[in-house]
């Protein structure tokens, strides 16, 4: 089992979030948030914690770079039980996040529009959702990544019958899923840019 005591959630597709952050601050989960998120689940009149103030950065290069920090990875990748990551933790004022909440930038629906441009393209490229999803789904022991907003009852019922925890198994299933979107997500990323004429960029 893996209780969930720190959570960051940080989504394109709103549904359910400010639900869910409520839910998880009943329950006396620290919520942190990003941009967007974050005011939805502010404006909900929930507890929120800026990431930024987590990492000590703003968010910066127009949102390019919000999540991508050690206190952030650190805190994801951890091996709880192993005595040299906790040092590491302890020494670098790295906290642990136990739960990871984020799904990703629209981009097949941004190339899907028409007449919609390779830099626009580029900037619905998500990078430190899928980072932050491929890291916590790589220490499914320790964490419980949630990448589809119709698993967010799931989680809650069973962190509500098990004292704030998480089973292996339903970590391991969180995990598969997430490898499976992300993988998606490249492969879309690939067959757009597969049909774009190198000797048209500029």
């Amino acid at each position: 089992m893996a209780k969930i005591e720190r959570a960051i959630l940080s989504v394109t597709d709103k549904t359910g979030i400010a639900e869910l952050a409520a839910a998880l601050h009943e329950m006396g989960v620290e919520v942190l948030s990003t941009g967007g998120t974050a005011k939805v689940i502010r404006d909900a009149g929930v507890p929120v914690k800026d990431v930024s103030e987590l990492t000590g950065f703003p968010e910066m290069m127009g949102g390019r770079v919000k999540t991508l920090h050690p206190k952030v990875h650190g805190g994801i990748l951890a091996i709880r039980d192993d005595a040299e990551h906790r040092k590491a933790m302890e020494d670098n004022g790295i906290l642990p996040i136990d739960m990871v909440v984020v799904n990703l930038y629209a981009f097949e629906k941004t190339v899907a529009k028409e007449g919609v441009t390779l830099a626009e393209a580029i900037e619905n490229i998500d990078i430190g959702g899928p980072t932050m999803l491929r890291s916590s789904a790589k220490n499914f022991r320790y964490v419980t990544v949630v990448v589809d907003p119709a698993d967010y009852g799931k989680v809650l019922d069973e962190m509500k019958n098990n004292n704030g925890e998480t089973t292996l198994a339903t970590r391991f299933e969180l995990a598969r899923k997430v490898f499976a979107t992300t993988a998606a997500y490249d492969t879309a990323i690939t067959q757009y840019l597969k049909g774009i004429d190198p000797a048209s960029v500029s």
